[in-house]
């Protein structure tokens, strides 16, 4: 059985209009934290990951179901990151 390593058309589409949808959010948002942090973009199921760091525990995560929705919840993530806990 071969399996082939090789990106679908398709699935190379949606990263390249994911990466557009990027730039478009950081023109917005000059001052964002995906504007100075630019996470990593990953489409599992039909969700988008905006993602800094190796993995989600040990990082900052950001999903949504668009490209847009991601980054606005990783910039939200991103920020509560920085309060001290309550205590």
């Amino acid at each position: 059985m071969y399996l082939s390593t090789k990106k679908s058309k398709q699935v190379e589409e949606q990263e390249a209009a994911a990466l557009i949808e990027l730039q478009r959010y950081c023109d917005e948002h000059p001052r964002s934290p995906t504007a100075i942090r630019r996470p990593k973009l990953v489409l599992r199921g039909r969700s988008w990951v905006a993602l800094r760091g190796y993995t989600m525990q040990d990082g900052i995560a950001g999903i949504g179901g668009s490209v847009a929705a991601a980054l606005r919840a990783f910039d939200v993530q991103y920020l509560n990151s920085l309060k001290p806990p309550r205590g």
